[in-house]
């Protein structure tokens, strides 16, 4: 699936010649703005759009795919490796139904 949705992403691009906007920078700072529009969704209630909450985290992923394109990353493989890390960080035995960071475990 996220072969098939990366493809569509850099066709829809290379259509458009937006490769040359595309820097890593820039999709750094495109990925932290989609972010904040959609915390923005959660702002003032608890109550949100569910419609503009999943816009603003396609924008995201997007702009994430395009980001580890741009990179030569693997992004499966780095969200593979990221979980591993995690888990050894966080073992079930002392991280389950609690949200306390790693090192204060």
């Amino acid at each position: 699936m996220l072969e098939d949705v990366t493809k569509k992403i850099m066709r829809f691009n290379e259509d458009r010649d937006w490769d040359q906007f595309h820097s890593p920078e820039n999709l750094a700072k495109s990925i932290c703005i989609e972010a904040g529009e959609l915390l923005e969704c959660f702002q003032w209630s608890s109550e949100y759009d569910k419609e503009a909450v999943c816009e603003e985290l396609a924008d995201i992923v997007n702009y994430s795919i395009l980001l580890a394109s741009k990179l030569d990353v693997d992004l499966e493989q780095i969200v593979a490796n990221k979980l591993k890390k995690n888990e050894e960080k966080y073992p079930i035995e002392k991280s389950k139904g609690n949200s306390k960071k790693y090192n204060a475990l």
